[in-house]
């Protein structure tokens, strides 16, 4: 049985390569690889998605990740091509990659695809309402008529899953936040919501 926290929802490819690189050294740093996207932009751009143990990533954090992976990149060359190096916070809709991201929003509106076929399809949005060693339940947003409206898919099928920006998604995320800044000693204005994840 994996840790809750190790994640499930992992990359492919070169992504994959990159992902063996960077993890060990972000979490040398403290911090937790969430994910790594490659795209076309800005020639070639290596996304890699990072936050604190406790959800959150400043600006700071995006930088200090930046710098402590940059040298281990150079070394390990993974990547046959000049590119671009993007440090991010994962952000409000952000992407489920661990068991314990399905459990911290449960409750929460979010989109997933698998990597095989579920009941004859592979897209589904819902609510997470439980979460066990092998498997999420999904109440479903909109079934079609006839479908069930729970779904149980396995860990091991979800191929990407990511939270959908609502009202509530914002609210929760901003007390997180402001919740995780307090605990770790910050300063924070209790009249505002917080500058909240970026």
């Amino acid at each position: 049985m994996s840790d809750h926290n190790d994640r499930i929802v992992r990359e492919e490819g070169l992504e994959a390569r990159v992902a063996a690189v960077v993890e060990p050294a972000i979490e040398q740093l403290g911090y937790r690889l969430v994910r790594v996207r490659t795209s076309g932009l800005n020639g070639f751009t290596v996304q890699i998605m990072a936050e604190r143990p406790d959800g959150t990533m400043t600006v700071e954090d995006c930088e200090a990740v930046s710098r402590g992976i940059s040298p281990v990149l150079d070394v390990a060359d993974p990547v046959d091509r000049a590119y671009h190096l993007e440090v991010s916070s994962p952000g409000i809709d952000r992407p489920l990659v661990r068991r314990s991201d399905f459990e911290a929003w449960a409750g929460f509106l979010m989109k997933l695809e698998t990597s095989r076929l579920i009941g004859e399809r592979k897209r589904f949005r819902g609510r997470v309402v439980n979460v066990s060693d092998t498997a999420i339940r999904i109440e479903r947003d909109q079934p079609a008529y006839g479908e069930p409206s729970a779904v149980d898919i396995p860990l091991d099928a979800i191929g990407e899953a990511r939270l959908i920006l609502t009202d509530d998604l914002i609210q929760a995320s901003l007390k997180a936040d402001k919740a995780a800044r307090k605990a770790r000693g910050e300063a924070v204005d209790e009249d505002a919501g917080g500058p909240g994840p970026h």
